[in-house]
């Protein structure tokens, strides 16, 4: 999934972002990933549905204070795909949390904190 990329260059290069930290990179994903899936498997895809899809992701991850702007793509990811349900738990629940294993570990080799907030 693309958008695990990007998250990628928040957690390793941008570790002290509160955008970086665990919560949102893990909740932002699922967040955003179950919105594109709900979404789909609803009303299916249509330029309305994805960027209504978007939009609450956005709205979504603001009030739940796991805003991760990479994930932010994971609607038109999951709709333009045509993804199953299984999708929000490999790769999105599965990569994000990778993700923020293995950044805790390459800080922790550098001997640098990450991470830096449990918001």
């Amino acid at each position: 999934m693309a958008p695990l990329g990007a998250s990628c260059v928040l957690a390793f290069a941008l570790p002290g972002s509160p955008l970086a930290q665990p919560r949102s990179i893990v909740g932002g994903h699922l967040l955003s990933t179950a919105i594109g899936l709900a979404l789909q498997h609803t009303v299916g895809f249509h330029a309305w549905s994805a960027a209504l899809g978007v939009g609450l992701a956005i709205t979504l991850m603001q009030l739940t204070r796991t805003l991760h702007p990479p994930a932010g793509a994971d609607p038109l990811v999951v709709m333009l795909g045509g993804a199953a349900w299984s999708f929000l738990w490999t790769p999105a629940l599965l990569g994000s949390a990778l993700i923020v294993a293995v950044a805790w570990a390459f800080h922790r080799l550098l001997r640098r904190p990450y991470p830096q907030r449990w918001r």
